[in-house]
């Protein structure tokens, strides 16, 4: 009977896992096609399908907040979530190295802005799924602000995204994407 109780909730947590990660990955490529992103959109997170990630997801799903963040506080780290921010350029931690003037001190490299772009729409979509209802447009921002200062992100990164951020928060979806494709993806745009 255990056995059989154990691939139940192994098969619902699968299920639920797989459609937590495809719902989110579908509403950024919503955001990402909003923004002109189309390749970025069809690619994004591909890596929480490989078994590496999938099957933490399956383990600590619960459906209200990530999984590696269970596995971070039950092992003191997430293997999932060093293999996702290796692999996903969206992601500031990506970007992380040895500063460049030899220096041994880590830093928090410039982000190629269609990366950032990719970075706000994946904040908006994260909010929305695990937000559910509650959701609003001033969600991600708020996010953002519980927790950046201690980001190891480049100034003007941090910079950029927080001006997103900001303008869902004030003037709404249509207005940022507007912003977006009319100022921030423009070739030239310097940040």
């Amino acid at each position: 009977m255990e056995t059989e109780n154990t691939a139940v909730k192994y098969l619902h947590n699968a299920y639920g896992h797989f459609k937590t990660i495809t719902h989110h990955k579908a509403l950024v490529a919503h955001y990402c096609f909003k923004a002109g992103l189309y390749k970025q959109g069809l690619l994004h997170d591909m890596s929480k399908y490989s078994p590496t990630e999938f099957l933490v997801g399956v383990k600590y799903y619960d459906g209200h907040r990530s999984p590696n963040s269970f596995e971070r506080e039950e092992l003191g780290y997430s293997a999932a979530w060093l293999h996702h921010k290796g692999r996903n350029k969206h992601h500031f931690e990506y970007w992380i190295d040895n500063r460049p003037d030899g220096d041994r001190m880590m830093t928090g490299n410039k982000m190629p802005v269609n990366y950032v772009v990719e970075m706000f729409c994946d904040r908006i979509a994260a909010c929305r799924v695990y937000l559910g209802e509650k959701y609003t447009d001033s969600s991600a921002y708020e996010y953002y602000e519980l927790s950046h200062k201690h980001y190891m992100i480049h100034p003007d990164t941090d910079r950029l995204l927080k001006r997103l951020l900001i303008i869902l928060r004030d003037y709404g979806e249509e207005k940022a994407f507007a912003y977006i494709r009319a100022r921030v993806l423009r070739p030239g745009y310097k940040y």
